[in-house]
């Protein structure tokens, strides 16, 4: 005699656990695809941050007097990069201030307009800055006193300055780049001494 089937109203599966298991797995697939679109993405565009370097850098003028006044012209060279092979990227809110060794004697300030760089392009940007008369304090002076006695006087550039570009047809990537270079020159002749001095995003 065959064995009867029982079946119990119990033993089905909940409508709502289907529905639920259902949601999860679309959830996962979705999570995998956008993955997948996003890694293809990385590889067509290979995104690199733009950046800013100093190309060049010339002490034209160091005017010091007895009364600790010290003021000064230099010529600046800089060169913002745009590294990305497909996509342009705009530069933006530059500010780099300069200042005297690594205190806090700010004797000038280098801003820039909003500008943009085509794909794997640069730009230039030249500045001469000149600062007005700018009294030292006397630790001030006596660096100061040293560097001259040395021959070679230092100052450093800092700022910031933002960039954006856009990788694919919805992503926009917004980043700072922070600028810190000790820029060192010559007492006798004003050329720049081995400096290498470039921007890094964060």
């Amino acid at each position: 005699m065959a064995p009867k089937l029982i079946l119990r109203r119990g033993d089905r599966t909940n409508p709502l656990i289907w529905a639920l298991a259902i949601l999860c797995a679309g959830f996962a697939v979705a999570v995998i695809l956008t993955g997948i679109v996003v890694f293809a993405i990385y590889l067509v565009y290979q995104p690199k941050s733009p950046y800013v370097w100093v190309s060049a850098a010339h002490l034209d003028l160091l005017d010091y007097d007895q009364m600790g006044l010290l003021s000064i012209q230099l010529s600046l060279a800089l060169v913002a990069v745009n590294p990305n092979m497909r996509a342009h990227a705009t530069f933006s809110e530059l500010e780099l201030a300069l200042r005297f060794e690594d205190g806090d004697i700010e004797l000038a300030l280098l801003r820039a307009e909003d500008f943009s760089v085509e794909k794997n392009g640069s730009a230039a940007l030249n500045y001469v800055v000149r600062s007005e008369a700018v009294p030292l304090d006397e630790i001030g002076r006596e660096t100061l006193d040293a560097s001259l006695k040395a021959g070679i006087i230092s100052f450093r550039l800092q700022g910031q300055l933002r960039t954006r570009w856009r990788v694919g047809v919805f992503a926009s990537i917004k980043l700072w780049t922070h600028l810190s270079c000790a820029l060192r020159f010559g007492v006798l002749n004003g050329n720049a001494v081995g400096f290498r001095c470039s921007s890094k995003s964060h």
